[in-house]
């Protein structure tokens, strides 16, 4: 597989809901990727379908909140995020958005890009700072999942 396939095989896996950059960039050290490179790509990944998000999927999970066999489901999210988007705007008051960046930056599974501008997206949060503290979020969360993958790979080339 040439470098650039690895590369866009990296990306593709960034813009993918759950797994993100916490997967990709140690998928990127597994195909023997240099480390910073690999970084901007899977921050590149990640950040790609964040304004898809914000923009439309409040209007899908509208849209689909009558609808027969997706009904159900589209209008428990709905309700789920606007109960927990008030819930986190009382505590967090005027640090919404660094509550949002610090949710984003926690690098487990569903608390990455995609349910961070969901999250906004349903709280009708302003686009520009969600998109912001999205980022700052991603961007902690690639400083921790580098340093644990750097970590993990360094210990197997020690031990290998």
């Amino acid at each position: 597989m040439s470098t650039f396939a690895k590369y866009l095989w990296v990306l593709f896996i960034s813009m993918v809901p759950l797994i993100e950059l916490r997967g990709a960039l140690p998928v990127s050290q597994g195909l023997g990727l240099p480390l910073v490179p690999s970084f901007v790509v899977c921050i590149i990944g990640n950040m790609i379908p964040v304004p898809i998000i914000y923009l439309f999927a409040r209007k899908v999970l509208e849209w689909g909140k009558d609808k027969p066999v997706i009904g159900r489901f589209f209008s428990f999210c709905l309700t789920k995020g606007e109960k927990g988007g008030q819930k986190l705007q009382s505590k967090a008051g005027h640090g919404l958005y660094v509550a949002l960046a610090l949710f984003v930056g926690i690098p487990l599974p569903g608390t990455g890009a995609w349910t961070g501008m969901l999250a906004a997206s349903i709280l009708d949060m302003d686009f520009k700072k969600s998109v912001a503290a999205v980022l700052a979020g991603v961007l902690i969360a690639s400083l921790i999942v580098g340093l644990v993958t750097f970590g993990t790979f360094s210990a197997i080339h020690a031990i290998g």
